[in-house]
């Protein structure tokens, strides 16, 4: 008899952005991004990190002061790396699942690289500016954005 309580595709995507999430060193805000094609093929998987040999140790996580004391004009947001990770794979016509709505840089990347739809958990930042450019270059351009509807499931696990 075949299993009847196995994860949904979307739990499955989803489950593995809010995984990614855990990697990143930010201690305020840790984003995770899947991208997967038409085929539920995950292509590629990002989180909120310092680029490349940028050690975590030696650069600034903060949020306030002076900005080159700040996280924000050096971290690669996990929408981006998840498009940097696809190693030059097509993702035309993909799925972005994300654990919070893209900022306007990540939307811009999103467009560009052609994914056609965004799976978000959280809007937090909604009525920022970023989020609401976002979303206007979104609908322009037929990019669809759904949240993420929560199951119940509780998944424990020991690493």
């Amino acid at each position: 008899m075949k299993k009847q309580d196995y994860i949904t595709w979307d739990e499955y995507f989803m489950g593995i952005a809010v995984f990614s999430a855990m990697r990143s060193k930010d201690s305020s805000t840790q984003v995770g991004a899947c991208i997967v094609n038409e085929d539920k093929r995950i292509i590629s998987i990002g989180y909120n990190g310092m680029p490349n040999g940028c050690h975590d140790d030696c650069m600034p996580w903060g949020r306030d002061g002076d900005p080159l004391e700040t996280k924000y004009p050096f971290v690669c947001h996990a929408e981006l790396n998840a498009i940097l990770n696809s190693n030059g794979r097509s993702l035309k016509n993909a799925t972005a699942y994300v654990t919070l709505f893209p900022c306007n840089e990540c939307a811009k990347a999103i467009i560009q690289s052609g994914i056609s739809k965004v799976i978000y958990l959280e809007d937090k930042y909604a009525n920022t500016e970023s989020v609401i450019a976002s979303k206007k270059m979104f609908d322009m351009v037929g990019v669809k954005y759904i949240q993420y509807k929560m199951s119940n499931k509780t998944i424990t696990f020991n690493l």
